[in-house]
């Protein structure tokens, strides 16, 4: 007989102390499996001090196969449950697609950003949910600072060290106060040459910080935040976010570099796919944890409304401090339902008061309701947290103490760019790399943020915009321009999820000479190339036509398939028809426009463009747009516009990919 199979999705505090408690209890007695899409559990109450150069980023983050074992980790991120069929459908890192059964489901997804409709958040705001984006904002700010210390300009040296922050609940509030240790002490190392000191901004439209947490706690974070110069201002938000700075609801303007986002979360919207009975966006369970006529369906931390018995009518709240004792229970009752636990109980917890670090000896905390403050509140909070973390508490000391005794090293690594860490609700823990099918336009060729640049072309905080290189348009997605191809609200690009496929890119046409497509003049079962024995004079050959790009000719169009335009990812994308052919030319030769090929489409070698169902959007959902049309290049009729006069003479154009040359042995790479 086979040994039931437990699945849990997500390992955050809920997921984790699931997963750890199940593993001491089921002795080998069950499978369990943790689909989770990093290999780490993130401590999340500490990322403000990552951010800010105190911990370094693993002391936060606790290796789950190392912790936890007779537990199989499947990275991935779920994008799917079939409840009747018991599986769940999962996406790796790298794209490939996979299905786990299950006996027993355990739903603990946790929380992702939560956006409003403000003009420009999206693009030039940040979250503060993951590593990447702490590691990120570390290096933005020492860059603004490193940048506001050498400009000779007031206005913009003001605008560089002012930094906003919107929200001031538990995240923003503690962003805030470490932000500002941060910067003070970069400007008494280096000062500025304007005299000018940084300036951080807290907003809420609460009437007071922390509003969630007790009022004794919320007076003594603002008074330590007022007295460190954050300029706190309640009652207010952002209206409108732009490149150079923020309009705010209170119709002041705010010239800024910076805007951190750290309004709020909402529960994972994997949820929302199941069609069950929701409240405000999270799961309904019972008492129990469990699914009401589900009984193989658990849930528990940010995804699950689990009723407060402590207040009845109420729901505990979204707080890692339910999420860990959740975790307990649901694992208690998920071995229960197995046999192979003790009994089932009902959740039932007694709040033990909340600690808020505020930097340096400086606290807030009421621990089992007495609130305190100053160092004793400081010592508190740092207690609880090494009491809590489940692993790395020795090198999280360890870090203390150092930067107790030795300065900061404020430096900027520049490991994740900008468009690595946009604004959305998707995975925050995950940043967007080259070549997967979320990537930005670091996975296209010759593209902003790709090998040889420096800083990625859109949505650069850290300067000013981009500027198109010569003989080109402004780059797009500035502000002022378009959006960008396959950055969000702007056309899709070629080869790229949701655009055209690149010519000669799986999806797009083939190109001649290659697999699926017409052979290359030149070629076997090809049409002789000109110039060759039996073809037409090649242009600018004697008795043949001058070749375009040359002198006297007409000068060559730039081709949109070719790599480094609208670009074509090195990662493998599914296709669900095959390419289709375009034309390649052998050497010294001009291209002449290809008729559209009628040979039969092949599935050889090709996969599917899409996984069941569509793909996942950004907001977890999933969308399942038909590919778009291939286009055929037409013959051309005229030479085109004249190019501009700032732009260096065009090159001829070439095919992108290895192709056999005709006048001697093929070598790799001779196009």
């Amino acid at each position: 007989m086979s040994r039931p199979r437990i699945v849990i999705v997500g390992a955050g505090f809920a997921g984790y102390r699931t997963a750890r408690t199940l593993s001491r209890l089921t002795r080998h007695q069950a499978d369990i499996v943790l689909l989770n899409p990093t290999d780490y559990f993130l401590y999340l109450p500490l990322l403000p001090q990552v951010a800010a150069g105190i911990l370094e980023p693993r002391r936060v983050s606790v290796s789950l196969s190392g912790t936890l074992p007779r537990v199989r980790l499947v990275l991935g991120e779920a994008d799917g449950i079939d409840l009747d069929g018991r599986t769940v459908h999962y996406t790796d890192p790298e794209g490939g697609e996979g299905t786990l059964r299950y006996d027993r489901l355990v739903l603990a997804a946790g929380s992702v950003n939560k956006l409003l409709p403000i003009p420009g958040v999206a693009e030039h705001a940040h979250g503060f949910r993951g590593l990447p984006e702490a590691l990120y904002l570390r290096d933005h700010v020492t860059r603004q600072v490193e940048l506001a210390a050498a400009a000779d300009d007031r206005a913009e040296c003001a605008a560089r060290c002012t930094f906003v922050v919107v929200g001031a609940g538990y995240t923003g509030t503690e962003v805030a106060a470490h932000g500002q240790m941060y910067t003070d002490a970069q400007v008494r190392r280096h000062p500025m040459r304007t005299g000018m000191r940084p300036r951080w901004m807290l907003l809420d439209v609460a009437e007071r910080v922390l509003p969630e947490m007790d009022e004794r706690l919320s007076r003594t974070a603002e008074r330590v935040l007022r007295q460190r110069g954050v300029d706190v201002r309640m009652g207010t938000s952002v209206k409108e976010a732009t490149h150079d700075g923020v309009l705010l609801t209170d119709g002041t303007t705010v010239d800024t570099r910076t805007l951190v986002w750290c309004v709020g979360v909402r529960p994972d919207p994997l949820v929302e796919s199941l069609g069950l009975p929701m409240e405000r966006g999270r799961l309904l369970v019972d008492p129990h944890l469990q699914v009401p006529g589900r009984p193989e369906l658990f849930a528990c931390g940010d995804v699950a409304a689990v009723p407060d018995l402590t207040k009845p009518g109420q729901y505990t709240p979204m707080t890692a401090q339910h999420a860990w004792r959740h975790g307990k229970v649901c694992a208690e009752n998920v071995a229960a339902s197995l046999g192979i636990g003790g009994q089932r109980r009902a959740y039932r917890h007694r709040d033990m008061g909340f600690v808020v670090d505020l930097g340096g000896a400086k606290a807030a905390a009421n621990p089992l309701g007495v609130p305190m403050s100053g160092p004793a509140a400081g010592a508190v909070t740092r207690g609880y947290h090494l009491a809590a973390m489940p692993g790395n508490r020795v090198r999280v000391a360890a870090d203390w103490l150092l930067d107790a005794v030795l300065p900061r090293q404020a430096v900027q690594l520049g490991l994740v760019r900008s468009w690595s860490v946009p604004l959305e609700s998707a995975s925050p823990e995950v940043a967007r790399v080259p070549g997967r099918p979320d990537a930005g336009p670091a996975g296209s060729a010759g593209s902003a943020g790709g090998p040889g640049r420096t800083e990625p072309a859109e949505r650069r905080q850290g300067g000013e915009p981009a500027k198109a290189r010569p003989g080109e348009e402004p780059a797009k997605s500035q502000p002022d321009g378009e959006s960008a191809k396959s950055q969000p609200g702007g056309e899709a690009a070629k080869g790229q999820p949701g655009g055209e496929a690149a010519k000669g890119q799986p999806g797009g046409e083939a190109a001649k000479g290659q697999p699926g497509g017409e052979a290359a003049k030149g070629q076997p079962g090809g049409e002789a190339a000109k110039g060759q024995p039996g073809g037409e004079p090649a242009k600018s050959q004697p008795g043949g036509e001058p070749a375009k790009a040359q002198p006297g000719g007409e000068p060559a169009r730039k081709h949109p398939g070719r790599p480094g335009a609208d670009g074509a990812s090195g990662e493998r994308h599914r296709t669900s028809e095959s390419a289709r052919p375009r034309p390649a030319h052998a050497p010294g030769t001009s291209r002449k426009a290809a008729e559209p090929s009628t040979a039969p489409k092949s599935s050889t070698g090709a996969r599917r463009s899409e996984a069941p169902g569509g793909t996942r959007s950004s907001g977890g959902t999933r969308s399942s747009g038909a590919p778009a049309p291939t286009r055929s290049a037409g013959p051309p009729t005229d030479p085109g516009p004249e190019p501009p006069p700032n732009q260096p003479p065009p090159g001829p154009d070439i095919a992108p990919g290895p192709v056999k040359r005709t006048d001697g042995p093929a070598v790799e790479g001779d196009s």
